[in-house]
């Protein structure tokens, strides 16, 4: 008989999945008990994948050192959400099963980050060289011959490919009864597909949006933010780690009507700090997205309610190779002048409303129920 695979990670607690469990546990401290494992068997798996590259070369060693580079920082919402989901349908605390779904799904988010960062043309993520940016510099610290950009852009596209690999290496190990592998391992892989489509449609936004119609510019953001980032940083975690503990339909619908709109707040509100945010607390320029060309709600709401003259230049600007600081200075005194900011908080807030509606009529115990309501506090009101 052919024995499974699990990778060699350590052990979460000796808690075993799908058992029906209650506790009265402090959610803040066993939040952080999970994020500990989550780092502990993320380093644990990048080491044993640096120690079987170094078999091949030293040199390709670098690919999982920018990687895990990456995967040090970063808010761990998804993670938490899946850990969430998994509890509130009955799994374990701190389980091995839902440790090792968090660690592909931050995998998988740090994939999106490396390839994200490339079709910005981002120098920095989260306060740090972004992975292209990281092997330019090593490109040009070292004297190496041709060209430094296309290096970096090269390696760091092998570095997002290379992980997305291991976030499907990560989430084929976990041991789950078959009705709830096969399960969460559709939300896995829509997860993925829906991420790949938003983010061409939010470069195909950019080059063809100033010829269509202005009027549509909101409902062609929303989309995007939709299938690009809310779903997958929010509702589909929940809804994983839901189906690994065996969730049925009934909780499944409530964990989406909660993550939905709650993944949109969280959006608008990334698309309000990537206009107005203070540099130092976000880790990226100020106007990052306005020189990034990016057609987000905040930019649509302002293209429908600026006068003509101001739209002109909004379309003129927006995305412009030379565009200094004296230029995102007029085109947030538009945003704002217009009232495209005051109706983006409004959304932020009509959209944070529903989420927590959907959450009171959550089926859940008051652990779960405090635990996302902290989450989804920290998601909507945050400054980075």
């Amino acid at each position: 008989m052919q024995q499974s695979h699990r990778h060699p990670f350590p052990a979460a607690s000796g808690a075993q999945g799908g058992e029906s469990v209650t506790s009265d546990r402090d959610p803040a401290v066993e939040q952080e008990d999970y994020r500990d494992l989550l780092s502990a068997q993320m380093q644990a798996f990048l080491e044993l994948q640096r120690g079987q590259l170094h078999e091949v070369s030293g040199d390709a060693a670098e690919l999982v050192d920018a990687i895990a580079q990456l995967a040090e920082g970063g808010k761990r919402l998804r993670a938490l959400l899946s850990y969430w989901g998994w509890r509130g349908a009955g799994g374990a605390p701190l389980a091995d099963e839902v440790v090792q779904a968090g660690v592909a799904i931050e995998l998988f988010q740090a994939a999106a980050l490396i390839h994200d960062d490339i079709i910005d043309r981002s120098a920095t993520r989260r306060g740090k060289p972004s992975v292209h940016r990281r092997f330019e510099l090593n490109h040009a610290a070292r004297g190496w011959a041709l060209d430094p950009v296309h290096y970096g852009q090269a390696a760091a596209i092998l570095s997002g490919d290379m992980c997305l690999s291991f976030c499907e290496e990560v989430f084929a190990g976990i041991a789950v009864p078959n009705a709830a592998s096969s399960a969460a391992r559709r939300i896995f892989n829509r997860m993925r597909t829906e991420v790949m489509a938003g983010q061409y449609l939010d470069v195909l936004e950019e080059v063809a949006g100033p010829g269509r119609p202005a009027k549509q510019a909101v409902e062609r953001a929303m989309q995007i933010l939709r299938y690009k980032s809310a779903k997958y940083s929010t509702e589909h975690p929940l809804c994983l780690g839901g189906a690994l503990a065996g969730a049925d339909a009934g909780l499944t619908a409530s964990y989406s009507a909660f993550g939905l709109p709650l993944g949109e707040a969280f959006q608008i509100r990334d698309d309000v700090l990537g206009v107005f945010g203070d540099p130092a607390t976000t880790g990226k320029p100020a106007g990052d997205d306005l020189r990034e060309g990016k057609r987000t709600v905040l930019v649509g709401l302002a293209l429908n309610r600026a006068t003509p003259a101001e739209r002109d230049f909004l379309q003129e600007r927006l995305g412009s190779p030379d565009l200094d600081d004296d230029d995102v200075m007029s085109l947030r005194g538009i945003i704002d002048g217009c009232g495209a900011l005051s109706e983006a908080e409004t959304m932020i807030a009509r959209l944070s409303a529903d989420a927590y509606r959907a959450l009171d009529l959550m089926p859940v115990d008051g652990t779960v129920a405090k635990a996302l309501r902290a989450l989804a506090d920290r998601a909507v009101q945050r400054s980075a």
